[in-house]
């Protein structure tokens, strides 16, 4: 018996670089699963939310949330387990590009949920892609990690930033810094 695919559920091109296995292994559970990444999301979007959403497309066995591996708290992206393929490919058909909490979600194929890939990989504790980012997303904390520390590395110097643990009292103080946008 044959399938149809469909280009907006064929594997892209994305292979997790910390996967414990071969290529091979990663594209065979990757053409049999039922979990997707989704990335994207704003800090604030719930677990309730993806649930309302993710539904729509059939029924989910859970939801895990991405979580930032100093603070606890969500990080833009999560994982999406379904029951069966069929409702996983159809939330790659219907759900991907579509709007949540006014951000565009992306959705991609995934080998499967492993304790601890919930958390954030970055060296702040979020994701990677935050730290890099040198425009201002409300959405996801702000400016990124990098801009942040570069800010307060001129504002105080390097002996003061060094002395800054997990970048949480950088943070805090490039909230004074920085003016918030509305």
């Amino acid at each position: 018996m044959s399938t149809i695919s469909s280009p907006s559920v064929e594997l892209s091109s994305y292979r997790d670089q910390h996967f414990k296995g071969t290529r091979a292994e990663q594209d065979r559970l990757l053409r049999l699963s039922t979990t997707l990444y989704v990335g994207n999301l704003s800090f604030y979007t719930t677990e309730e939310q993806i649930y309302e959403l993710f539904s729509k497309c059939g029924d989910i066995r859970r939801v895990v949330m991405g979580l930032d591996k100093y603070k606890k708290t969500p990080c833009g992206f999560c994982f999406v387990e379904y029951y069966n393929r069929q409702d996983a490919e159809n939330c790659l058909r219907y759900i991907n590009g579509t709007r949540l909490d006014d951000r565009i979600v992306r959705t991609d194929w995934d080998a499967g949920f492993v304790e601890g890939r919930q958390y954030g990989r970055g060296k702040t504790g979020g994701q990677v892609r935050d730290e890099y980012r040198t425009d201002y997303d409300s959405g996801r904390g702000g400016y990124g990690q990098h801009l942040k520390m570069a800010r307060a590395f001129k504002e105080q110097g390097p002996l003061q930033y060094r002395q800054k643990e997990n970048f949480k009292d950088v943070d805090k103080e490039l909230k004074t810094m920085v003016p918030a946008r509305e």
